[in-house]
């Protein structure tokens, strides 16, 4: 079994929360509730890595979040 990290945002405007997985191409989705963004980002990732199927080790792996201060 495979554990990828999702950066998760809420959006006030749209009620929605919003998760990508950096460094998975397409692995993006969002939901009402953390418990559906979740259910969601489960599904979205298993249809991103069929397209890996050939080799996982190959895959991006998230690093870390830096914090940038701009004027």
């Amino acid at each position: 079994m495979n554990k990828f990290t999702a950066y998760i945002e809420y959006d006030p405007e749209t009620k929605f929360y919003v998760g990508i997985v950096p460094g998975i191409k397409g692995a993006h989705t969002q939901g009402t509730t953390l418990d559906e963004l979740q259910q969601n980002l489960k599904e979205v990732l298993e249809l991103c890595l069929e397209e890996y199927t050939d080799s996982l080790e190959d895959l991006p792996f998230f690093v870390g979040i830096q914090q940038i201060e701009v004027s």
